[in-house]
Formats: structure tokens, C-alpha cells, sequence
């Protein structure tokens, strides 16, 4: 049988021989790095402490592009120590209103065939054209830029199969709303979804962008669809054809499974509060008052998609009630929007135009009123994402969305334009982008680069390293949450925390702030604790200072239902140890402030199976570590910075990570 095409990819790239089962371990040579500033400080303080000269991937990027409203100091210091650490280090910088990481990175670096790695969880975006882009924390970013092969197991590939054509008034969003619907937001845990057939030949590559970007929503690895001549168009009107490579799966290729989509049975659909898989017929949702429109993101920002909304909005006026903002994902798709007069038609109708950033995204500014409907084109819609928990966040498209801020309640297109839906069809990407690449800095010659000095920021402190395991832990349980606690749960978004990124001893005392106000207080208390989860624990953001503001605060393990895959992966890399309930009741019997024993962790860890004994309650219980080898070692050696430290020292002897 054929390959299909994320196992052409990964075969390419292996750095050890594998037979690539899924939930084996694979070790992959990475190509490209990218980084955003609200998580990067410590992904290159963590490469600082390394010791190397430069990055020694191909491509390494550090994108300024989620907190650009400075509300004081903290994070102007972040931007100028993240540009000079880029020139000493040979990193590109995209410089403040050049866009959003996902959508200038596919645009300007982005090459059919190679392997990504990026300190978002979207990073899958890249994935719209036939590269394979996984998003991970900001340790293992750092490890990457060494050189050292990305360990991943190898995922199933599911093959999506997409047939039909999106009828006007429908947007990729939809798309993948379904599959949300379908598949919720675990069914992608350990899955790769691969686009094909005839539907998805006919999606532009911004429209699958959409698809891939919003997979991390279904906690996958990633999404993916093949270089064909939509991926070609893309890069020609980006003046890189000649980076183009063809790359399709095999006509008989395997998957591990399959799903069939008909584009042409799909209505305009919406995400309700307060989990991106509760998805409804947009017709369907109550009509309620609404208060906040934003338009705007990675996910649904493409030229394509304003265009439409600007047409939705022609002739009509943003509601009185409502509140409607416009964040354009990148300066080139502002620069063609304003040529080709877009932008005068969403100011004409009311809609105020932001910087060119993620912003409300992540709850820098736009936050909704108390109790607020918002509705959005963005990816996620948690309890607090947009910055006030008591607000109802609801996703939808961007032609739901104009409708929406013209009606102040839920609204599709064809309820604005009626019988003139069809113009929304004439609408495709240019076959031209102004390209202008002024607004990123290009690294310096290694020997000049040796001469930068880096500009630390009084808030830049160091990064805090964990120890290794004791030979017994006895700790209290400092907090038991309930299912799909997400790292917005953790670390708060918004720009006044966002902006305490690159000091933990500050960041931490936030640490589940709108959770548990008092969680930070009492695991100080406490010395050292034990935190208990539901499941999903950790889903959403790949933020790593969820994991390092709690080993800060002393965490040392935590026991869940299920954990997501790229907190887990930040976990170990932090040096808590990821421990899962063997019998899912022990849950239940647990309660916050339990004191919990484990005698001779370490060996117990090394079978991979742990007995934990509440003392409390006088009750055993077992768990295990669903846990790779080198994953394993990784958290008796301290985390992972002491780790990869050990890795390059003995490179030559173990073959890991050589040319």
C-alpha cells in the first residue's frame, strides 16, 4: 500500500530508523522554528543557558505580534531583549505590525515539506500548504534550535475526505466547526487529520488555514493538506513559486481512519460558550442581545474572508448596541484590503480597525462587559479567554459575524443580503500580494552576531529549574480541578499578565487566579504539593508557564483523568511528573488538602507504574506514567534545560542529533 502524506513527511525527516506505529516514539529533524513574544522570553533564555553560537535550524523566526499594547514597561523590555537575542543568535524578528506569527510565517517562510515546530498551538496553520507544523512549548522550541530531533509518537493518520463545494455564506470556519462537532475537543488527541478530495482541491489556501489552524482545537497534532496548484497560486502570488514543491499522498495511500464531509450539506454553524466543540446551527442559537463583534485573528483574517464581511457590511451600519472591531492579520493583507477599498467599506459601516496583532484574541484589549455576549472569528471561546469570565464568547464566521453587528443579535449573511448572497462566490485571494518584507530583520553573520549585547529588562528574570525527583514525597493536595481545565485556567491571559511572562517569581503569584485566588498563597504555604485533574487537563494554549508557574510554586506531579498533549509535553519538560488515575473513581475519592505519600518514586517511576498512598484517608491508590524513555529521563535528570545540557555533552556518543 501507498503513503499518504504526513508519513512521506515524517519519513523524511527522521533522525533514527522507526517504523513510525502510532504511540511509538519517532525522533525528527526539525527545519523551522518560530516563536511569539508573550511565550518566547524563555524559550531563548532557556537557549541562552545552553551555550551554543546559533541556531542551527534552518530557519528560526521569533514573531512580535500578540502584546503590542504596552501598558507599561514590562513588555517594551521583552520586545527589545527578544531582538537583540534574535541578532545574537541568528534568528529572523518579525518586527511589531508586520501580523500574526501563523499568517506571515505561511506566507513568507513557509515551504511545501518541512517540518515546523512553533511555540503556539497553532502553529498547524502551516499545514494549509503541505507542511507539517506542530505546535509545542517553549522548552522544546529551544531544544530544537540545538539541533537535537524533536521526539514525538507517531500519530494516527485520519484521512478527511472532502466532498462538494461550500455554498455562499458558508466559510471554512464551518468546516471545521463540524468537525469539532463530530469530533470534539479530545477526539484529535494522538491523530494527524489529513485533508483531501475534490472539496479540498477547490479550498484556497487561506480557507484551509482556517482547518489546520483550529485543528489544535480537537487537541491534534496536526492538520494537513497536499502541495497541490492551490498551494502553487499561493506561493507565486507571494513571488516564492520556485519554492514549491509538489507533494500528494500515494492514490492507495493507508490512514488509520476516515471521515467524510459534504461541503455542500454545510449551514453557517456557531460554537457556543463555553468550549469550542459546542457547536450549533447558527439558525438554531437563541437570539440573544449581542454587545461585541470582533472580526479578526489567525484563523479567519485572510484577504478573502474581510473582503466578505466588508460586502456583508455594504450599505448597512454596525448596530447601535453592538461594539465591532476589525484585527487584520497581516500588514500585506491590510495593504490589499485598503487598495482594493474594503477597509473604506468596514469604516463606512462602523467597524474600528486595530493593530495588525492578535490582541482580543488572547484578551489584549476588547475585553467584553460583565455578563457581555461576544461574538467572534477567533479560535476559542474558554470561560475568561476574552479577559472577563462572566462574558458568553460565541465563534463563528466572518460573514456571521457582519451579519451579526448589523443585526445586534445572531445573524447569517443571507439574512443581509438575501437574494445578492451570491457575490460572496466572486470573492478569491488576489493572484498578486504586495510583498514587502522591510518590517523583518534578517540575522546578522555569526561573527557580528557575536558582537550584539543582549538587553535584559529589570522584569527579565532567569528561568527557574526544577530538581530532580526526591526518593519519597510526602505533599498535600494543593488544588483538585474539574474536567478540560484549560491553561487560560492556569495562566490568565490578557495584556497585564501577558506582560508578566518573563518574570515568574511575579507571574506565579497568578498562577489559577480566576480559578482559585487563593491557589498561589497556599502551594507557597505548602513547600511542595500535589495538584489533582480531571479530564483534558490543560488543553488550549501551549503556553508552558502553565506548567512553570505551578513547579514554581513547588508542584511536583500531577495526577489526572487525561492529560492534553502539549501540556503534558511542557510537564516534563518542568520537571512535574504527568501521573494518570489507573482507576478513574480514585478521582472522586480525593479532596483538596489530602496528604499524599510515594515511597522510592524513582524506581517506581522507572516501571511506570506508581502506588500513591492517601494518607489522610487512608486509602492506596495506583496511577501510571504514560510515558516515553526518553520522557522518563528527562524528569529524573530535572527537566529538560538539564537534560538536553547532558544530550549535547554526550552527542558524539549517542548518535542523537548528528548530521
Amino acid at each position: 500500500m501507498g503513503k499518504n502524506l504526513t508519513r512521506k513527511i515524517v519519513e523524511a525527516h527522521l533522525a533514527k530508523p522507526s517504523a513510525m506505529k502510532p504511540g511509538e516514539e519517532v525522533f525528527l529533524r526539525v527545519d523551522q522554528t518560530l516563536t511569539h513574544d508573550i511565550n518566547a522570553v524563555m524559550t531563548y533564555l532557556a537557549f541562552e543557558a545552553v551555550g551554543l553560537e546559533r541556531t542551527q535550524v534552518e530557519c528560526s523566526v521569533s514573531y512580535l505580534d500578540h502584546n503590542l499594547l504596552y501598558l507599561d514597561n514590562k513588555t517594551p523590555d521583552d520586545h527589545i531583549y527578544l531582538q537583540s537575542v534574535a541578532k545574537r543568535y541568528g534568528v529572523h524578528v518579525s518586527r511589531p505590525g508586520n501580523g500574526i506569527c501563523h499568517a506571515v510565517h505561511m506566507a513568507r517562510f513557509g515551504k511545501p515539506g518541512k517540518l515546523s515546530m512553533g511555540g503556539d498551538s497553532h502553529t498547524p496553520h502551516g499545514g494549509a500548504i503541505g507542511m507539517l507544523c506542530i505546535g509545542v512549548g517553549g522548552m522544546d522550541v529551544a531544544t530544537a534550535m540545538t539541533g537535537v530531533p524533536m521526539r514525538l509518537k507517531m500519530p494516527e493518520v485520519i484521512q478527511v475526505k472532502l466532498s462538494g463545494r461550500l455554498k455562499p455564506g458558508c466559510n471554512a470556519k464551518d468546516i471545521i466547526l463540524e468537525m469539532l462537532r463530530r469530533v470534539g475537543i479530545k477526539g484529535g488527541l494522538g491523530k494527524i487529520f489529513e485533508y483531501v478530495g475534490e472539496g479540498a482541491a477547490a479550498l484556497e489556501v487561506n480557507e484551509r488555514a482556517t482547518i489546520t489552524n483550529m485543528g489544535a482545537e480537537m487537541g491534534a497534532t496536526s492538520s494537513i493538506f497536499p502541495a497541490d496548484g492551490q498551494v502553487r497560486k499561493f506561493l507565486k502570488a507571494q513571488q516564492r513559486e520556485a519554492d514549491y514543491v509538489e507533494l500528494l499522498p500515494d492514490a492507495d495511500a493507508e490512514y488509520d481512519g476516515v471521515i467524510e464531509v459534504d461541503l455542500g450539506a454545510l449551514e453557517p454553524l456557531c460554537a457556543c460558550p463555553h468550549q469550542p466543540d459546542n457547536v450549533k446551527p447558527l439558525k438554531d442559537v437563541e437570539k440573544k442581545k449581542v454587545q461585541q463583534v470582533f472580526i479578526g485573528s489567525c484563523t479567519n483574517t485572510s484577504y478573502a474572508d474581510v473582503a466578505k464581511a466588508a460586502l456583508v457590511f455594504r450599505g448597512h451600519h454596525v448596530s447601535e448596541d453592538v461594539s465591532c472591531t476589525c484585527g487584520i492579520s497581516s500588514r500585506q493583507i491590510y495593504k490589499q484590503l485598503m487598495r482594493d477599498g474594503y477597509l473604506e467599506m468596514l469604516v463606512d459601516a462602523g467597524v474600528r480597525l486595530l493593530e495588525i496583532a492578535c490582541g482580543p484574541c488572547c484578551a489584549i484589549g476588547q475585553s467584553p462587559a460583565t455578563k457581555g455576549v461576544a461574538v467572534r472569528t477567533s479560535n476559542r471561546n474558554f470561560k475568561g479567554r476574552a479577559g472577563n469570565p462572566t462574558a458568553e464568547i460565541y465563534l463563528v464566521s466572518p460573514e456571521s459575524a457582519a451579519a451579526t453587528a448589523i443585526k445586534g443579535t445572531f445573524a447569517s449573511a443571507e439574512e443581509i443580503l438575501g437574494d445578492e448572497l451570491s457575490i460572496l462566490a466572486d470573492i478569491h485571494e488576489p493572484e498578486e500580494m504586495p510583498v514587502d518584507d522591510s518590517m523583518i530583520v534578517q540575522p546578522l553573520p555569526e561573527e557580528e552576531a557575536k558582537q550584539v549585547e543582549i538587553v535584559r529588562g529589570p522584569n527579565i528574570q532567569p528561568l527557574p529549574v526544577p530538581e530532580p525527583p526526591a526518593q519519597n514525597l510526602r505533599v498535600p493536595v494543593s488544588l483538585k480541578t474539574v474536567d478540560h481545565i484549560t491553561t487560560d485556567d492556569i495562566t490568565p491571559a490578557s495584556a497585564e499578565f501577558s506582560s508578566m511572562r518573563s518574570n515568574i517569581p511575579m507571574m506565579s503569584q497568578f498562577c489559577y487566579h480566576r480559578y482559585d485566588p487563593d491557589f498561589a498563597k497556599r502551594a507557597r504555604a505548602m513547600g511542595q504539593s500535589v495538584i489533582i485533574g480531571g479530564e483534558n487537563y490543560g488543553q488550549g494554549s501551549s503556553r508552558e508557564h502553565a506548567a512553570i508557574n505551578p513547579m514554581y510554586l513547588g508542584v511536583r506531579a500531577v495526577i489526572a483523568k487525561s492529560i492534553a498533549r502539549i501540556h503534558k509535553g511542557n510537564l516534563i519538560n518542568h520537571g512535574i511528573i504527568p501521573m494518570i488515575f489507573e482507576q478513574a473513581d480514585d478521582y472522586d475519592r480525593l479532596e483538596q488538602g489530602d496528604e499524599l505519600e510515594i515511597v522510592n518514586l524513582p524506581e517506581q517511576m522507572r516501571t511506570k507504574q506508581v502506588e500513591v498512598r492517601d494518607i489522610t484517608k487512608d486509602v492506596t491508590f495506583r496511577v501510571r506514567l504514560e510515558l516515553s524513555d526518553s520522557e522518563l529521563e528527562v524528569i529524573l535528570c530535572g527537566g529538560q534545560l538539564r537534560y538536553l545540557k547532558k544530550q549535547l555533552e554526550n552527542r558524539n556518543e549517542s548518535g542523537i542529533g548528528e548530521e
